[in-house]
């Protein structure tokens, strides 16, 4: 409500009405939709929702005075940008794994659990300090556990993470990046997360947003990117840039459907009835560059779009919800896609990690990084957090490529501080041409203290995921103009170089046991001293305040015999 009548006021004052308010100049603040549907080659369904909004204003101007009018950009927001002096942040919640070698490549990665990574200002003097008080108002903004952000996760990579937007991107010292991979996603993380779009979840693509839908499924990522951007090719004007992306995939086989086909009634219980009066523009993108081979998509649509993909060409069936035609009489949108083939493409970059050994006092950590391109090699950065109660022995790492060994041309090791900081472990290597290379570090389990662990011990410890960036070469060339119409799940990374792309892979999280005591001792000692305490005392209780009487001894049976007569003649008794 809001929105719509500082829309008006814009209006009003634009059209010169003999009204007593002081006009400003007409703000150029736009909101953008999408929702993007790929059909996947295991028959699975990929649903990619784009919000994007445009907060007209200057970073470097506007930051020394404070900002008091919020249009379409959400108030709660841009007061942490202001408050902390935040340059770039990123958070996503993340609930599954993506399965690269099924699905392909995501448009916008994300590793299990929360992330969170923030550039903040050049003249901030307490970093460590802001980026506290900056993970505990995220933490009540999104309803989530980042408040158990502290400095024994937090890390500061040196090459990985470089800035998406305008930004300074050689001063790592304003960087910093964190992960909790136990962190749980549900409902109460949603709610707030739609109640920042300008539009809410009463109208436009996020009505599409059913819990009961979106938590059923195998793969759930919902995020918030922010970041300065330019507004031209030579960016004369400077914005706010906040993407609101949620992605999931949809498995019909294990929801009970059956068979390969789907709907976006089948899929979120709902259908389209309007775009959000506040967008510029509303789209659905379906993807059907394998088309007709493999599937047929009703109803069907004259409007097509050609865009390249992380280095792909790929065409997508438009329908603008802006447009009146595209709902029909029944005012209501609704697709349906049938499944007629089946084909499986391999992603160029792919990246796996595991634990090997055995007991509970040495182990080792195995990064696999796969490089698919038959002929073309390029190298990768592959950044590892390891918390500090895993103790890495640096002088057992090794590189492999084709049982050959791969001396990396970069290495920056950071090590840890008992329970100040983890490991912090950064490698650039050269990945040959259709090759599988393989990197082992060896580790020691530490032994906590008894108040450091955690309420279910015996589940194990999470360690986050490693982070593999890469630039991989394109098989089309890229376009370099960023300023340009295009849709929204393109153009979030800009690209700098036509021949590549930019692509970041997430490695599974691991699960770690630890030496754990056993915790039924202090219970099991609890007992037996309660039972002691209960015998011993109760039995010098009872000597204490027990009474004790002299009982005399009953007359023999021959006397009582005597009396018993006596008492019936009336003679007196014997004594």
């Amino acid at each position: 409500k809001f929105s719509q009548i500082s829309r008006s006021y814009d209006i009003v004052c634009l059209l010169g009405r003999s009204y007593r308010c002081k006009c400003r100049p007409p703000a150029r603040d736009q909101f953008q939709e999408e929702l993007v549907i790929r059909p996947l080659h295991s028959g699975d369904i990929y649903a990619s929702f784009q919000f994007r909004t445009l907060w007209d204003t200057d970073f470097l101007q506007e930051r020394q005075k404070k900002v008091s009018h919020y249009r379409l950009f959400p108030k709660s927001l841009g007061q942490v940008l202001s408050k902390f002096s935040v340059r770039e942040l990123h958070i996503s919640f993340t609930q599954g794994f993506w399965r690269t070698m099924q699905w392909g490549q995501p448009f916008i990665p994300s590793p299990p659990g929360a992330e969170l990574w923030v550039w903040f200002h050049h003249t901030v003097s307490d970093v460590d300090g802001n980026w506290k008080e900056l993970t505990n108002v995220l933490s009540g903004i999104f309803c989530a556990s980042l408040n158990f952000i502290d400095m024994t996760n937090t890390v500061q990579p040196s090459a990985s993470f470089k800035p998406l937007g305008l930004g300074n991107a050689t001063d790592h010292r304003f960087l910093r990046y964190a992960t909790l991979p136990r962190e749980i996603v549900c409902t109460e993380n949603l709610t707030p997360w739609k109640k920042l779009l300008p539009c809410g979840s009463k109208a436009g693509l996020a009505v599409l947003m059913k819990s009961e839908k979106l938590f059923h499924s195998s793969f759930h990522s919902q995020a918030v990117h922010i970041r300065p951007i330019c507004q031209d090719e030579q960016c004369t004007s400077k914005a706010w840039e906040l993407r609101q992306t949620l992605n999931v995939v949809f498995d019909h086989y294990t929801s009970g459907q059956g068979k390969k086909e789907w709907s976006l009634f089948k899929m979120f219980s709902r259908t389209l009835t309007e775009a959000c009066p506040l967008a510029s523009s509303s789209k659905v993108y379906v993807d059907i560059t394998d088309n007709p081979e493999l599937f047929e998509l009703s109803p069907a649509t004259h409007l097509l779009s050609r865009a390249v993909v992380l280095g792909d060409r790929r065409t997508y069936s438009v329908y603008d919800l802006t447009r009146a035609e595209t709902f029909g009489q029944l005012r209501s949108f609704n697709l349906l896609l049938r499944w007629k083939g089946d084909n499986m493409l391999r992603p160029l970059l792919h990246a796996e990690r595991y634990v090997a050994g055995f007991g509970l006092q040495t182990g080792e950590i195995h990064t696999v990084i796969y490089n698919n391109h038959p002929y073309r090699a390029f190298p990768v950065l592959l950044m590892d957090s390891v918390p500090w109660y895993l103790q890495l022995y640096v002088h057992t790492l090794t590189v492999t490529s084709k049982s050959r060994d791969n001396k990396p041309s970069y290495i920056h090791y950071q090590p840890a501080k008992d329970r100040h900081r983890p490991h912090l472990l950064e490698m650039l290597i050269q990945l040959p041409p259709h090759s599988m290379t393989e990197v082992t570090v060896q580790f020691e389990r530490a032994l906590l203290k008894w108040t450091e662990y955690t309420p279910d011990p015996n589940h194990g410890f999470y360690v986050g995921s490693s982070v593999v960036s890469a630039l991989v070469p394109s098989m089309v060339a890229m376009s370099t103009n960023f300023t340009q119409d295009q849709p929204l799940f393109s153009s979030f990374v800009p690209v700098k170089e036509e021949s590549s792309y930019f692509v970041r892979v997430y490695t599974e999280p691991l699960l770690v046991n630890l030496p754990t005591p056993d915790f039924s001792m202090p219970y099991n000692v609890i007992c037996l001293t309660c039972t002691v305490v209960a015998v011993g005392y109760g039995s010098f209780y009872n000597l204490l305040t027990r009474t004790f009487q002299v009982d005399e001894p009953s007359p023999p049976l021959a006397k009582r015999l005597a009396n018993f007569i006596r008492r019936i003649r009336g003679v007196p008794l014997l004594a």
